[in-house]
């Protein structure tokens, strides 16, 4: 069997996700590269044919596929379309998002026919308090440009799309987590909890003169949550907390120092490995 296109479609407010997605579809050599990218908007109605492969990446937020994410997969639909489905976690653990994203993906007319799960950068991770700081790295892109050329294998090995077998995700290997240190993190976060501390609802710029208002966390922001010549203050109701905004600022204007971040680079300080199924 053949496909003579790709559909990149991937959401990534931070780029994590992306570097996968870019990494895999790169692995695959398939030139005619179609890149559907959800982060700031919802993509057109979409129909993407049996003889395309569709590659579809997510970043994980609170063990679940980003609601956002979800919500702007809702226009695209396949045929019977091959798929690769990716969720990029943030080196705790992704739960039920890699099933939730298969869910979607068979409801909605594609043939899962391999999964992975990779670790990226927690959006929550700062200078003072890493989390998978600088995941993907390159090791882990090398892993997804392979991964990539298993997929073509597996598609070229099949005479027709009827023999491209599809498979069941929960079958894929989990990433080893040693008990103690997952047991601190549950302590803590119940303490937390219990103490009433108030989390932070959203971003925010900790020293006023640093910021330029350059614009930067206004374009990346992917529900709109800062408004330009506002960029002091950001929306608490539409804010997601993926730190785009953050990230992104080249002063360093911007903080979220939640106490969530200590905790997770504390406990979770053994980095995990991608996972793939075929």
């Amino acid at each position: 069997m053949t496909v003579n296109e790709a559909h990149l479609i991937y959401f990534s407010p931070t780029h994590t996700s992306k570097q996968v997605a870019e990494a895999i579809v790169q692995g695959t050599g398939i030139k005619n590269v179609i890149p559907v990218n959800l982060t700031l908007q919802m993509a057109e109605e979409t129909v993407i044919p049996t003889s395309a492969l569709a590659i579809i990446v997510v970043p994980v937020y609170g063990g679940h596929v980003a609601p956002l994410a979800m919500e702007r997969l809702e226009s695209i639909r396949g045929l019977a379309t091959p798929t690769v489905l990716v969720v990029v976690y943030g080196n705790r653990a992704y739960e039920k998002a890699l099933m939730e994203l298969d869910a979607f993906a068979i409801s909605h007319g594609f043939k899962v026919i391999a999964g992975a799960t990779f670790v990226g950068e927690h959006s929550y991770s700062t200078a003072q308090s890493p989390i998978a700081q600088g995941r993907p790295d390159e090791s882990d892109l090398n892993f997804a440009n392979e991964f990539g050329n298993k997929v073509m294998e597996k598609i070229q090995a099949a005479v027709t799309s009827d023999k491209l077998y599809q498979v069941d995700v929960r079958a894929i290997r989990r990433p080893s987590q040693p008990f103690f240190p997952l047991f601190r993190f549950l302590r803590k976060v119940i303490k937390l909890r219990k103490s009433g501390t108030p989390l932070p609802r959203t971003p925010w710029v900790e020293d006023e003169s640093l910021c330029t208002h350059c614009g930067l966390c206004v374009t990346h922001c992917p529900v709109g949550a800062i408004i330009k010549g506002d960029e002091l203050h950001t929306d608490a109701d539409k804010c997601i907390k993926c730190c785009a905004c953050v990230k992104s600022c080249t002063k360093k204007a911007r903080v979220f120092d939640t106490p969530f971040s200590v905790i997770l680079s504390d406990c979770f300080k053994k980095q995990k490995l991608p996972q793939t199924i075929l």
